[in-house]
Order: C-alpha cells, then structure tokens, then sequence
C-alpha cells in the first residue's frame, strides 16, 4: 500500500496560535512539547508516574509498564485506584466542590438542569447503593441503554464507583443488537428508560429492551427512568423498577470501593468486519490517567472552562471526552440530548451562546451538514466565547476545516483534530493548541508516550508523502486490554499482522508529510465510518440476506458529501423476482430493525448477481468503484462474468 498519495492531499496552509492564546496555554510551546514527548518514549514510567500522581489512589504502584506478557500489557501494575473517586470525590474538598460538573439541555425547548460536583456526587452515591441493593457487586456487568439524559452518566459512575463494570450501548441500536452485546457481556441488569427524544418523536426504548430480554437469560433487573412518560407496553413484576422509586430509599453514603488499576472499568462494542461486534475491554488505572491528560493538553482546559463535546455517549468519545477525562480536570461538561437542527439549524449554536461554551468538539460530519445549512444560522448566535475547537470520529477535509475555522471559530480559534479509536481509549494524534501550528486536513503528532509509524505490508516504513499502514509500535496507558472473552480474537485482530515487530494495527491508511504531520486517510477493511459511527458491512449484509426478498448482498463504502462515507448495498434477489421500488424502503426498514437506524443504506441497487472471482469472492473493489461513480481500475482478470459488472454500470447510470 505504499503508493504516492495525490497532490490534491498537499497542504501549504498553516494556523499558529496567537500570542494571547499562547501565553495562557497549558502547554506553550513547540520546544516544551518536544522535551515531554521525549521524555515519554525514553523514560516512560517516570513520565507516566509524574501525571499519575496528580490523581488519586488508595495504594501507590509497584510498577508502571508491565511489557511481561505482551500483547497483555498492564499499567500501573499493582496500585489501586477509582475513577469515580477521582471524578468526583477529589473535587469535594477544594472550591470546585459548588462548580457545574455537568450542564443539561433536553431537546424539548426549555428543559435544564445543572449539577454540580457535590450534587453529582450525592446522585452517584444514591444510585451505586440502589445498584447494590439490588445485588450487583464488583465484578458485575451493567448494560445501560439510555438516551442522552443525566442518568446515563450517573449510572456510569455509580458503577465505576462499586467496580461494576458497564456497558454502554448507542440507544439508536435495535433490540437485536442489545441481544448480541447483552449475551456477550453476560449483563446481570439493564438500565434504560420509557423513551427518548429525537427530533420530536419518542423513541421507544423500553419497548427494545422487552422484545431483547426474552433471548437474554443473564439479566434479573431492569431500571428503568421515566424520560418520554409516554405508555409502557410491558412491565414484568419483580424484573423491573422505576428508578425515581429505587432512588427513593438509597442511602447517599456510599465510599469508593478501592480497585486494582487493571479492573475492568467497561466494555465498549465496535463493528468488527467479521460481521461479531467486538467487546472492547478497558481497565481503570491507566485510561483514567491517560484521559486526564489528553483532557488537559488537547482541549488546553482551565479552571473556567465551559466544555462540550457533543457525541453520544453511547460511543467512546463520550466515554472520554464528555465523562472520564473531563471531569477527572474539574471541568464543566455539557450534555445535549437531541438532534443538532431540532428545531432549526442552529440549536448548537444556541447552547453554546446560552452556556458560554469556551471548548467545542464535533465530528466532520455534523461540521458537513452546518455548512449545507449555510453561514446564517452561526451567524445568528454570539459564539465569541469561544476559543478552542475540535473535531472527531473520522478525517476532516480540508474545506470543511476552513469552514469550521471561518464560520465558527470566527478566524481566531485553533482547531485541534484528533485521531484516536474505541480501542485506545485516549487521543493518539493531534495539535496542542499552544504549541503547535495546524494544518487544515492533518490531524497532527502522536501525542505523549505514542510511537506511531506509516509502514508497507512488509512492516517497512514509508518516507513523506507516501501512503502505508498506520501502526502504534509502543502501548500506551488507556489501551484496550482484550476483546471481553476472546483472547486469541483480541490477538489475531489487533497483533497478528505485524507480530514479530509486536505493533499494534490500527487498521487505518495513513501518510506522514516533511513536517511530521500525519494524515489520516482512513480505513482499510471492511469497516465503513458513517457519520463518525464504525459500521460492519457483514453485519449490514447479514441483516440484508435475513430478509426473504434478498439471496446475496454486498455493501460498500463511497463518498457522502455529509456522513463522509455512505452506505451501498448491491442485493441479488430470487430468480423470477422482480423487485420495485419500493422495497428499498422495506429493505432500508429491515436493516434498521436488525441493527438500527444509523445501518440503513443509502443506495440499493437490484442485481441479478454480483460480481466475483472465480472463487466465489466477491470483488468489492468494483463495487466501491461503481458506488462512488467512478470507472473501474486495476486487475479484472480473475472476474468470473464480465457481463455482470457491464450490468451494473448500467444500472448505476440509470
């Protein structure tokens, strides 16, 4: 894969922080970076162990970097710690005890709240005591399917609190993939609600949960928070309780429970290509350091910050950056619940006038669709308070960047793009905005303690301006651990392309310019980002085939000048079928139910048969071709009819 990347990737522009905004930052130059970064890759351990102690912890570590059993690394092997503790307890004894911790806003007009770190603490406790009550113990695993209400993180941190560990899934996810994530977890309980809100319309999220739990026999209780007040279908006495009602009763004592640094502090599931949604385990110690200093240098925070990143926290990001890594800094972290144009086009831009928001950070994709929208619904809002934004979930083209910077940052904001994954857990490449100029489309340097490469299949490295494979040659604090019971998964996935290097694949294309810059180009496999949302095309497929008017399907990837990736599904039905138009629809609608909204494709196309080798394989590479309406190249020589691909040209031009 190493090939010359084209010169439309090239990028002379450059943003150096201004003198003001430099002065004040946590990090205030170039050469104060490099002495750090330096510093973390020869002597990792002092490193690590000087940002570790600005936390808490019951016990202090024997060792920070255990590299023993590789690719089973362990960090800050043998301290104890929690990371709820560390969120909230800390702060109780200094002046940010009566600070917003966290700042709600509803998507019905009107509907706030605001906690503050004392409070936050109190409704964690209450609500760790009612987990308890109700039998969960360390060790446990708590499925949590909520909308974006402050119940999702208070459940988050009351497990974190006993040492149970959660499992957040995206509450647009069916009733079929709470089923796959539930069994393979083994969840004892699930905390959801009656409903929530999207765009206006209530989605039913009890009613998902009803229909997953007749094929989930581990779990003896569901929560459930009153949100939508809309009818409850079914209730089944003795399995589910309101939570205002188990709140009721709780005690608001209740001490951190003390936790080995490698105890498992979630599970996450992320689209794999193999069609399995892969657990990824993270443990407390190190993702609890490393998401605090990512916090602390990207996000340049300060003590009077107000901070928003808006993804859900049904994804990493929100784990990270809205939860763990912002308030283990005593930030303030605002929570939306709804969509970013109900009802009009500039509801973000509102809430961060209302709130004064200082630090703002969003995927390419919602910065995509505010660009359609158009200038005049920023333009409407004040949105002088900011100074720092930031983008996520999948590479930034350089238009869209400048659109951000001009529109939204009003010329004078750097923008620190990042790249990291479910699997890091932490920021692996960015800016840090006092410290670095950016460069529209790059996301940046490793930052500290990360050792990237851009290498061959071979494993060489490739110079500037070439094209590879985006390895991390060195492990890094909030690393994922495992795939939740699949060892050898978790090896073969992750280790086993470059496993006598022993570095991790990320499974990302990547090129690094002269100025050490990386580019991110984006996945390699069978995984498409739609909207910042890592999607299995097995999955989909599968999903696709499980309906009666489908034989075989393949979906592919192709530009979307909103999602950044589409979706494109090629169906072959049965012979003598003719299938109409509608059904679209009703094969959209499937794939929906199977998997959830986000998973609907964007373009089907009819086929009688799809195009394969020889084989039996079918060569996706002309269907990325055709769905992204370009001619198709490379090497047809192993295609077994040719009059297939001629057909499907056709159709596409049609």
């Amino acid at each position: 894969m190493s090939v010359a990347i084209d010169h439309v990737l090239e990028e002379t522009r450059r943003f150096t922080p201004d003198d003001e905004f430099r002065k004040l930052a946590n990090l205030k130059s170039f050469e104060e970076f490099e002495r750090l970064y330096k510093q973390s890759l020869e002597d990792p351990d002092a490193f690590w162990g000087k940002f570790a102690k600005e936390l808490h912890w019951f016990k202090r570590w024997k060792r920070v970097l255990n590299k023993d059993n590789a690719p089973f690394f362990k960090w800050f092997e043998g301290g104890t710690t929690n990371i709820c503790y560390n969120c909230l307890d800390r702060h109780l004894s200094t002046w940010r005890k009566n600070k917003a911790a966290i700042i709600w806003e509803g998507e019905p007009y009107g509907e706030r709240r605001m906690f503050t770190y004392l409070e936050l603490h109190r409704l964690v406790c209450k609500f760790a005591n009612a987990l308890k009550n109700l039998g969960i113990k360390k060790g446990d695993r708590v499925a949590i399917y909520l909308p974006m209400i402050p119940e999702l993180p208070i459940a988050m941190l009351a497990c974190a609190r006993i040492g149970a560990t959660h499992n957040v899934v995206f509450g647009g996810f069916s009733a079929n993939a709470l089923i796959d994530r539930i069994n393979d977890a083994q969840a004892k309980m699930v905390i959801t609600a009656d409903g929530g809100f999207r765009r206006g319309q209530v989605v039913d999220l009890k009613g998902a949960v009803d229909e997953a739990l007749g094929k989930c026999p581990s779990v003896t209780n569901v929560i459930v928070v009153q949100r939508s007040h809309t009818p409850i279908k079914e209730w089944v006495r003795g399995r589910d309780i309101w939570w205002h009602e188990v709140m009721e009763h709780a005690s608001d004592g209740c001490p951190a429970e003390e936790l080995d640094a490698e105890h498992p502090l979630y599970i996450l599931y992320t689209s794999g290509s193999t069609g399995k949604p892969k657990g990824i385990l993270h443990t407390t110690g190190g993702y609890m350091v490393a998401t605090y200093l990512t916090s602390k240098y990207v996000f340049d925070l300060r003590d009077e910050d107000t901070f928003w990143c808006t993804a859900d926290i049904g994804w990493v990001t929100g784990h990270s950056y809205i939860i763990y890594g912002i308030l283990a800094n005593g930030a303030t972290s605002v929570m939306y619940e709804g969509a970013p144009n109900y009802p009009t086009p500039d509801r973000f831009w509102q809430i961060v006038e209302r709130y004064r928001v200082n630090v703002f950070y969003t995927a390419p994709t919602a910065i995509r669709a505010f660009a359609r929208w158009g200038e005049g619904w920023p333009a409407k809002n004040d949105l002088s308070s900011l100074r720092l934004l930031g983008t996520v979930g999948e590479p930034i083209n350089p238009e869209a960047w400048m659109w951000y910077h001009k529109n939204i940052g009003g010329g004078r904001c750097p923008i620190v793009d990042t790249w990291w994954q479910t699997e890091t857990g932490q920021i692996m490449i960015t800016t840090l905005p006092g410290a670095m100029s950016t460069k529209p489309g790059h996301a940046g340097l490793p930052f500290f303690g990360v050792k990237a490469a851009v290498v061959d299949e071979e494993g060489h490295e490739v110079g500037p301006d070439n094209s590879g494979l985006l390895v991390i040659t060195e492990p890094w604090p909030a690393m994922l651990r495992t795939l939740y019971g699949d060892d050898e998964r978790y090896k073969e996935f992750y280790w086993s392309k470059f496993s006598k290097h022993g570095w991790y694949f990320t499974g990302d294309g990547a090129y690094k310019d002269r100025d050490g810059y990386y580019m991110i180009i984006g996945r390699i496999d069978d995984v498409i980002n739609v909207s910042g949302h890592r999607l299995g095309t097995m999955e989909i497929e599968s999903a696709l085939v499980s309906h009666p008017l489908v034989v075989e399907a393949a979906v592919v990837g192709f530009p979307h000048e909103i999602k950044g990736q589409g979706l494109c599904a090629f169906v072959s039905v049965p012979v003598g079928t003719v299938p109409a138009e509608r059904d679209k629809d009703v094969l959209r609608d499937h794939v929906a139910k199977m998997i959830g909204a986000i998973a609907k494709p964007d373009q089907i196309h009819f086929t009688e048969a799809l195009p394969k080798t020889r084989s039996g394989k079918i060569m996706r590479r002309l269907l990325r071709d055709i769905a992204s309406g370009r001619d198709t190249t490379g090497d047809t020589t192993t295609l077994e009819d040719y009059s297939v691909l001629a057909r499907l040209r056709e159709e596409r031009e049609t």
